[in-house]
C-alpha cells in the first residue's frame, strides 16, 4: 500500500498466498491522503486518536508512528486484531505503538481524533458511535471513510443524530470521507442494542426463548431462515457428547442442543466479539443447564485434534463486501482436525454454494440430510 510516507507491506489474516483480496482498499488510502494535507498544514494528528473499525490494521499501521498521542484500535473482528498485530510487526511498528480494544471493551475516556471505518452493519455504527460520543469533545477531529456504496444517507443521517453536523467530500475513486462536528450538548438517543426478542413457535425446545442480539450480529432482530432451517434438523447429540457450535452468532444453535442434552458439552465460537458475547447473553438468559464454554478465535484454532464428537456451522460467505468461500474452507478443514474418528460436521448453507463438494473432497463422504429450494443441511463423517 503507499501512502504519503512510504510503502507498507500488508496482509490479511489468515495470510495466504492464493488469496487475491486486499488488506486495504480505496477509502483507507483516500482518509491517509487527508490527514496527510492537515499534516502538511501543521495540523498532525495530536492527543488519542482513536481508529475504529479498521478491517485489516492498515490505518493504525500507517498512523502509530505520526500520531503525537496514543493510538487505538478498535474492532469487532478477532482476524482483524490479528491482522493488525501481523501488520505492525510487519513494518517494524512496535506492538505497543498501538492499544487494540474491542466493540466489547470500555472506549478512552477522552477522544481527540475519530476515525471511522464505515462498517457493513449500520447498527454495529450506531451502536460504537453511542459508546464513543461520552469522550468526543468539541475539537475532536472526526473524520469517517468507505466506498461510496457503502455510505448512505441513513450512515449520514446516523453521524448528524449521534454526534453533530455532519457533510461529505468529493468521492475520489469511488472512495468518500464523511466529516462531523461533535456537540457535547446534543442530546443523544439511548442506544438500544443489545436487543432481546423472543423466538416464534414451532422451534421445539426454543420456542417463545429469549435471544439476545449485540449490534453487527447477523440478523439481530429477526431468525435467519437458514438458522430456523437448520434447527429442524439438528442432530441428537445426547450421550454428554463435546458439541461445538462454529461461527456461532448468537448462539441459538449451540443453546438448543443445551436445552435438548443438558449433558452436552458446547463450545460457542466465532471471530466476531459481538456474536460471543451475544451467545453468552443467549445461553444465560435461558438459564441453561449443563456446561459451555465461549471462544472468540479463528474457527476452531486452539482446539485440540481428535477433541470434538459434533461440530454444527452455519458459514458466512461475505468478508465485508467480498464474497468468498474461505472462510467457509478453513470452518471445514478446522472441523475435519478437531473431529474425532467417527465425529460428524453438519453444515446449512445455501443450496447454490455447493458445499457437498467441498465436503466430499475433504471428508471423503456428504450426506443430504434435508433440503427445500433454498437451503441444505449437509453432514460429513470423519472416517479415520
Amino acid at each position: 500500500m503507499t501512502t504519503p510516507w512510504g510503502e507498507l507491506e500488508l496482509a490479511r489474516f489468515p495470510e495466504d498466498p492464493r488469496d487475491r483480496l486486499r488488506a486495504w482498499d480505496a477509502s483507507d488510502a483516500y482518509l491517509l491522503r487527508h490527514l496527510a494535507e492537515r499534516e502538511a498544514r501543521g495540523l498532525p494528528p495530536a492527543g488519542t486518536v482513536v481508529v475504529l473499525g479498521d478491517r485489516w490494521g492498515a490505518l493504525v499501521t500507517a498512523l502509530a508512528a505520526r500520531a503525537a498521542g496514543p493510538c487505538v484500535q478498535i474492532t469487532d473482528s478477532h482476524l482483524g486484531q490479528e491482522a493488525t498485530r501481523a501488520n505492525l510487526a510487519r513494518n517494524g511498528v512496535a506492538a505497543d505503538a498501538v492499544r487494540l480494544l474491542t466493540t466489547q471493551d470500555p472506549p478512552p475516556e477522552r477522544i481527540d481524533v475519530l476515525l471511522v471505518r464505515v462498517p457493513k452493519s449500520l447498527a454495529l455504527l450506531e451502536d460504537q458511535l453511542l459508546r464513543l460520543a461520552p469522550s468526543l469533545h468539541a475539537d475532536t477531529l472526526v473524520v469517517g471513510t468507505g466506498m461510496v456504496k457503502e455510505i448512505h444517507t441513513s450512515t449520514l443521517d446516523l453521524f448528524e443524530t449521534v454526534l453533530g453536523p455532519t457533510h461529505t467530500s468529493l468521492a475520489e475513486q469511488k472512495a468518500r470521507l464523511i466529516f462531523s462536528a461533535p456537540d457535547p450538548e446534543r442530546p443523544r438517543p439511548a442506544n438500544p442494542w443489545p436487543h432481546t426478542y423472543a423466538l416464534p413457535d414451532g422451534l421445539g425446545v426454543l420456542s417463545g426463548r429469549p435471544v439476545v442480539n449485540h449490534a453487527g450480529v447477523f440478523c439481530a432482530d429477526r431468525l435467519d431462515i437458514g438458522t430456523r432451517f437448520f434447527l429442524g434438523h439438528l442432530p441428537d447429540t445426547r450421550g454428554g457428547r463435546r458439541v461445538v457450535d462454529l461461527g456461532c452468532g448468537n448462539g441459538v444453535v449451540g443453546t438448543a442442543v443445551a436445552l435438548a442434552d443438558p449433558g452436552a458439552q458446547v463450545l460457542f465460537t466465532d471471530e466476531s466479539f459481538q456474536a460471543v458475547a451475544s451467545a453468552e447473553a443467549t445461553y444465560a438468559a435461558n438459564g441453561v443447564p449443563g456446561h459451555a464454554e465461549f471462544r472468540v478465535g479463528d474457527g476452531l484454532a486452539g482446539v485440540p485434534a481428535g477433541s470434538v464428537d459434533v461440530v454444527l456451522n452455519n458459514p458466512p460467505f461475505h468478508s465485508h463486501q467480498a464474497t468468498t468461500d474461505a472462510t467457509a474452507w478453513r470452518m471445514f478443514t478446522g472441523a475435519r482436525r478437531a473431529l474425532r474418528p467417527g465425529g460428524e460436521l453438519w453444515v446449512v448453507g445455501n443450496r447454490h454454494l455447493g458445499y457437498h463438494v467441498k465436503l466430499r473432497r475433504l471428508f471423503g463422504n456428504s450426506e443430504v440430510v434435508a433440503g427445500n429450494p433454498k437451503f441444505v443441511v449437509l453432514r460429513a463423517v470423519r472416517r479415520g
